[in-house]
């Protein structure tokens, strides 16, 4: 048999007596209900004062707390300084991506413009082939006049006139002379107009060109002959015949 634990509520040991009443029979007070470990409000085992979780704990303080007014005022204007700067960094790459999609989409728009209008630069030709023939009457000069400010309206513009000087970034050279009456590279006749939209040349004026006669080559003056055309202009000649 095993021995049974002394002082237990039962068994052979003495009886243990627990005085529950809340009236001290001595004093005829009102006792103190008993504490248990759980209900103590003192701190865990191995818990700081004031350690979040534990009883009587204090909610955790914002940093800003533990600095004066003036480094909290300098911490604000730090940070304002910081979101402006963003805010001004942002503002000027839309302006930037603003400005490079309108460039974009005018270049794109020129370039649409400038094939169709290209493409109707034959139209154009035989247009004022009759008119210096006398043939642009009736409706097909209405019809002429009507085309003709339809292009104008989308920016093309003529020119080549007779008497400009040559300029090789406008001007392509199809016949080449020398004449008394010049006193420098000259186009003397328009063969065909040129034509460009905005600074974007279309196609160039076809010209025959004089130059002045003391320019002309040493050999050729002193033969008194003049220059032969290259084989070149000698075609152009005979497609403007």
């Amino acid at each position: 048999m095993t021995d049974r634990p002394t002082g237990s509520e039962f068994g052979d040991g003495e009886p243990v007596v627990r005085d529950k009443r809340r009236i001290d029979p001595d004093t005829g007070k009102l006792r103190e209900p008993a504490k248990t470990p759980e209900s103590s409000d003192a701190p865990a085992a191995g818990a700081a004062p004031g350690t979040p979780g534990t009883p009587g704990a204090q909610p955790p303080r914002d940093p800003s707390d533990l600095i004066g007014p003036s480094a909290q005022e300098a911490l604000l204007t730090e940070a304002l300084k910081e979101r402006t700067a963003d805010l001004q960094r942002l503002q000027a790459e839309y302006v930037n991506y603003k400005r490079r999609v309108d460039r974009d989409r005018e270049a794109a728009r020129e370039l649409v413009v400038g094939s169709v209008l290209t493409e109707m630069l034959g139209i154009l030709d035989d247009i004022g082939r009759a008119r210096e023939a006398g043939e642009l009457e009736g409706a097909f000069k209405a019809v002429s006049e009507s085309l003709e400010r339809v292009t104008e309206k989308l920016g093309l513009v003529k020119f080549g006139e007779k008497g400009d000087p040559f300029d090789p970034r406008i001007h392509e050279a199809l016949l080449h002379n020398y004449s008394d009456e010049v006193d420098g590279p000259t186009a003397t006749m328009i063969m065909q107009p040129g034509y460009r939209l905005g600074e974007r040349i279309l196609r160039a004026a076809r010209v025959a060109v004089s130059e002045p006669t003391e320019q002309l080559p040493a050999d050729a003056a002193k033969a008194d002959v003049p220059v032969e055309s290259t084989d070149d202009e000698q075609a152009a000649d005979k497609s403007a015949e």
